[in-house]
């Protein structure tokens, strides 16, 4: 990556042969590649031997330039056969060296021995610089799926980070070498040589760097060696050190940026486990070659703030002093303690919020626990952006996990899904019959007496209910177990493990989706429902507030404002009558659902470039 920082890219003007024929003056001619040989042209009658030599040099010249060119589509080529990059990035890439033939040979000619990985990095690299519009992003984060996942940001940073570069922009993310690394989707991983050191508690202290690609994304594992024990446990998150293992990994982060001259448009975090990189970045860091750089925060909610003693900010070598005040890191109730998200929220340029179905003056004024006055202070500067689905996997027009893939225009393949559904759960095989699905990662987040509620309406009305997921409490799943032994309906199914597959085939077969939220930010399955033409329907029914929310809220999304009038105000009941009642405007109402843009690469990528280009213009 360094030779690219550091070099000019020069675009001589092409020579023509008719040009250096019919000059009328001795010259030189300095042939590329051939630095140190001057041949003499003469307008005399030269001799054509001599002409000859320089045409074969030419030529020769550009036979290499060619050759390196030829090698370098080979190994794209290879790049798409491992599953490094996908079709489209490949087309890409294809075009810039097809397009700039000669200086990407120039370039590249010492390159070639290194491997696909770094290979790709620094065309990458070169792909954003060609594109004036696209930005170099880094994410700071802890999680990043498939390769460590708990919650919702690990889709989130994969999801945006790939939208965002499908559209021209460089990403990279930087995350702990957990042991606990699920490294089979991690193309090319590798050790590197290098070594760098960073500051904790006083001291320099080694660190490792690992490099691999995940999903076309070039992704840094920073493993320490001191202290080692930080990533090599078996949970990532709810140790009491927490702090301490996320402050070493942001400053390490900041560390090896600067070691390596990583010079990024923004610096992505994400929230409180690496929000101390904002204070850090501004009070260490910005005079070391990032003063280019803009900070922006994302906070998937605000449940978790992490508050610490203030001379705790000096292990990664802070200032208590300076950051200890109200308007800095001081936490708003507990004064005598720091707050690191609200020092998040002070040291960005830009914070964006994720919520589905809030507003910022909701999430300001009912939904930040404790930090109401700063995010007061700091408005101008917060955004809301709904969740994405990956349209790679979540498409029924392309659904490997499908008998039959269909469209909003052709419905006929979801009537196929519906029956492969009922063929594959032993259910009686009618068309007519709705099917109402439910998919749960863990019912614990569920009010299990709405869920008792619901499946007694379907089996009231001759429904279908098919029911997936498990608790990861045992008194929860005895209930259910309890519960299903109860009723006793031959309608009703129930899957006591969440299975990825499966969860394809019953999005695809029902008609209608139990959700526990609109927003669901871990499973999504409100945009998934939608986008396979289930019509998702809440199951928690004290959301008179919840539809309240929708309908009232200024400033909401586009996702919340569809969703507020299209589903917010269906209960499961009004939602059987209108299959019944209603079919053709039922039927419309679905197909307009699918051909909605609910992906990562819509109104998230959307939102997210905008913030991104509002803090680079500051």
């Amino acid at each position: 990556m360094e030779i690219l920082a550091n070099t000019v890219i020069h675009f001589p003007p092409r020579l023509s042969k008719s040009r250096l024929l019919k000059s009328n003056s001795v010259c030189c001619l300095r042939l590329e590649g051939h630095d140190n040989m001057e041949l003499p042209l003469s307008s005399n009658g030269g001799s054509t031997t001599k002409n000859d030599n320089i045409w074969r040099l030419f030529r020769e010249a550009q036979q290499n330039k060619l050759s390196v060119s030829s090698e370098l589509l080979l190994r794209i080529d290879s790049m798409v056969l491992t599953g490094m990059i996908d079709i489209k990035e490949a087309s890409e890439l294809r075009r810039l060296v097809k397009d700039y033939r000669i200086e990407v040979a120039d370039l590249f000619t010492q390159s070639l021995h290194k491997e696909d990985m770094e290979l790709l990095a620094e065309l990458r690299y070169l792909f954003h610089k060609r594109k004036k519009n696209g930005y170099h992003i880094i994410h700071i984060c802890t999680e990043m799926e498939p390769v460590v996942s708990v919650g919702s940001l690990a889709s989130y940073v994969t999801g945006l980070s790939r939208a965002l570069q499908r559209k021209g922009n460089l990403v990279e993310v930087i995350l702990p070498k957990y042991a606990s690394l699920d490294i089979g989707d991690v193309q090319g991983l590798r050790e590197t040589e290098m070594e760098f050191y960073s500051y904790f508690n006083g001291q320099l202290h080694a660190n490792r760097v690992w490099t691999g690609v995940v999903y076309g994304i070039g992704v840094t594992f920073i493993q320490p060696l001191h202290y080692s024990s930080f990533f090599s446990r078996e949970r990532i998150y709810g140790y009491s050190d927490d702090f301490e293992r996320f402050t070493y990994f942001s400053r390490a982060s900041l560390d090896y940026m600067v070691k390596s001259a990583k010079k990024p448009d923004v610096l992505h975090i994400h929230n409180w486990h690496t929000a101390i990189v904002g204070p850090l970045f501004w009070d260490v860091f910005v005079n070391q070659g990032l003063e280019a750089t803009r900070i922006l925060l994302t906070c998937q909610d605000f449940d978790s703030q992490c508050l610490q003693q203030p001379d705790k900010l000096a292990l990664c070598g802070l200032d208590p002093s300076r950051l200890n005040r109200p308007d800095r890191l001081q936490d708003n109730t507990k004064t005598q303690l720091v707050n690191i998200l609200k020092g998040g929220v002070v040291y960005s340029n830009k914070v964006v919020i994720m919520s589905s179905i809030h507003s910022k003056g909701t999430i300001v004024h009912s939904l930040s626990h404790g930090l109401e006055p700063t995010l007061a202070i700091h408005k101008d500067k917060l955004v809301v952006s709904p969740c994405g689905i990956d349209d790679s996997i979540w498409d029924p027009s392309k659904d490997k996990f499908l008998p039959e893939n269909y469209i909003a225009d052709n419905m006929k393949g979801k009537a196929v899904c519906k029956a492969a559904l009922q063929k594959h759960l032993a259910l009686s095989k009618h068309a007519s019959t709705v099917v109402v699905g439910c998919i749960f990662s863990d019912v614990s987040d569920v009010d299990l007496e709405n869920l008792k509620a619901a499946i007694w309406v379907a089996s009231r009305r001759n429904i279908q209910f098919v029911f997936m997921g498990a608790s990861k409490t045992p008194k929860i799943n005895r209930e259910l177990q309890l519960f299903e032994e109860e009723l006793k309906d031959e309608n009703t199914r129930f899957i006591n493990k969440y299975d990825e597959a499966l969860s394809h085939l019953i999005l695809a077969g029902s008609d209608i989706i139990l959700c526990q939220s609109f927003h669901d930010a871990v499973l999504q399955v409100p945009l998934k429902a939608v986008r396979y033409g289930a019509a998702p329907v809440a199951i928690t029914f004290n959301d008179k507030v919840f539809r309240n929310i929708l309908e009232h809220d200024p400033g909401k999304t586009k996702f919340a404002h569809y969703m507020s009038t299209a589903f917010a105000n269906l209960s499961l009941s009004q939602a059987l009558d209108e299959i019944k009642n209603k079919p053709s405007h039922w039927n419309m109402k679905i197909m307009d659902a699918m051909s909605k843009d609910f992906s990562w690469d819509a109104e998230c990528y959307d939102i997210h470039i905008s913030a991104y280009a509002s803090i680079k213009n500051l």
